[in-house]
């Protein structure tokens, strides 16, 4: 296997505990902030090549909220690895029992090319913040960051304990045949279950963040101009190549006639006249992709957009009414800068619908009443959840981000990242003397013996009175 000697040298480095300390921990992770700041004009200039992704696009999503990571982290480290002590039984107290964060060993972190900075910086973050040695694999759709990656960020790194290996399916492939102790993959849902197959071969825990369908649905109760332009924001921000991006709208007939020049004015208001000219408007990755959406304008009629330019890979920022949901753009995630409306008569229905379908990354709902959203939140189910707006429940490192179901397993940001990287070892220590209070265990077993050992290990509920 090509690999075998660049795992095996990481995880002499990991078992030589060179990543354990703390100072070692934050030396590393300071580095990704220098490679952040140094190299901002290349990572603006190489997600403008691979995404025609905006600058200002591009630094809030790939380098200001990495940094906000970052910083989160560093903040936080020496709280977070310090060992959390539990309760104890009665027969325990002059013990010591605890849980350490153990790191897992070498981790393998495979990204995707939508947002390639951020989503293979923010877990790696986790992985260096809970000491793990980590090998990272950049998309090799998105060529230049992929190629920016490859070449600056060893530099920044220690080269025994982090590496970045390039290339396509089959040198993922051949990387996945190794061994590793976690793996953390951000992609597609089919791709997914290939990297836990793998996974399983070798028993490595596996998180998970995919994407999937999702739904937003607009009450006939709001501010539609309000929700036209975060919804607008939220569908077209990156050319819609974003995992929980609005993926389609479920709202009544009368609605829809309310939104659709609402949301034509938003996208006006965004992008002028001619999106095609803003350079506030992104471009698709591939070819590929750019037929592979394309296709999908068959649906529904068009409302709003609909101009498509090969060449450039440039689709309009699109809006797709009385859209069925049997009709294609509604058997797949979009992935563009497409927005189906999809007719229901009431919010029960809209949420008989959601629940009929994958379970998805995330659920919106828009309501001037707070009631409306709180049904939709506690009668559906999906890997995060934002009332009265778009994408922006994700900026908070406060928050877990992971799927459920179809759309993913485990979570990251903040907190949840170190924890997702981290094993949580149970502890106990126990002094060498006290021998005469282990008696109880001890054969020749007897009811009385088992009565002192329930007696002093009892776990009772509240307000439940035992008499000794």
């Amino acid at each position: 296997n090509p690999y075998a000697g660049l795992v095996s040298h990481l995880r002499a480095s990991w078992l030589s505990g060179k990543t354990r300390p703390m100072a070692y921990r934050i030396a590393q992770l300071e580095a990704l902030g220098h490679f952040l700041d140094d190299k901002k004009q290349q990572i603006l200039e190489a997600t403008a090549s691979d995404l025609g992704k905006a600058p200002f696009e591009a630094e809030l999503s790939e380098i200001f909220l990495c940094k906000n990571e970052l910083h989160e982290t560093l903040n936080n480290l020496s709280h977070w690895m310090k060992d959390e002590q539990v309760d104890r039984s009665l027969a325990m107290q002059l013990d010591s029992a605890f849980i350490r964060k153990d790191p897992y060993g070498v981790v393998l972190i495979i990204a995707p090319w939508n947002y390639p900075i951020q989503l293979f910086l923010v877990p790696l973050i986790g992985a260096i913040a809970a000491g793990n040695c980590a090998i990272i694999k950049p998309s090799e759709i998105s060529k230049n960051t992929e190629r920016l990656v490859a070449e600056v960020l060893p530099g920044y790194l220690d080269k025994d304990c982090f590496a970045v290996v390039t290339g396509g399916v089959p040198e993922t492939t051949r990387l996945l045949e190794n061994k590793f102790d976690y793996i953390f993959f951000t992609g597609t849902s089919p791709v997914g279950r290939i990297v836990m197959t793998a996974a399983a071969k070798h028993l490595t825990p596996v998180t998970l963040e995919l994407g999937g369908k999702n739904p937003c649905y607009v009450s006939d109760t709001c501010d539609v101009t309000n929700v036209a332009r975060r919804v607008v924001w939220g569908r077209f921000f990156n050319a819609g190549q974003t995992c929980i991006a609005p993926d389609y709208l479920l709202c009544t007939v009368e609605m829809q006639d309310k939104l659709l020049p609402a949301l034509r004015k938003a996208i006006d208001d965004f992008y002028g006249p001619n999106p095609r000219e803003s350079p506030d408007f992104g471009r698709i990755v591939s070819d590929k992709q750019f037929r592979r959406i394309r296709a999908l304008l068959c649906s529904g009629r068009v409302a709003i957009g609909g101009q498509t330019d090969e060449a450039e890979r440039y689709i309009a920022p699109t809006v797709l009414a009385d859209v069925q949901p049997s009709d294609p753009i509604m058997q797949e995630e979009i992935f563009g800068p497409i927005l189906p409306i999809v007719v229901i008569a009431n919010m029960d229905e809209a949420i008989d619908f959601i629940n009929s379908q994958e379970r998805p990354l995330a659920v919106y709902a828009f309501s001037s009443d707070d009631k409306v959203v709180n049904q939709v939140l506690e009668r559906t189910s999906s890997g995060g959840f934002c009332g009265n707006d778009t994408l922006i429940h994700m900026t908070l490192t406060s928050l877990p981000f992971g799927g459920i179901g179809n759309s993913g397993l485990g979570m990251h940001h903040g907190k949840f990242s170190f924890d997702t990287f981290s094993h949580h070892r149970g502890c106990l220590k126990r002094g060498m003397g006290r021998e005469p209070l282990n008696g109880p265990r001890y054969p020749p077993y007897s009811q009385q013996k088992l009565g002192v050992i329930q007696a002093m290990s009892k776990v009772t509920r509240k307000n439940d009175c035992t008499l000794l």
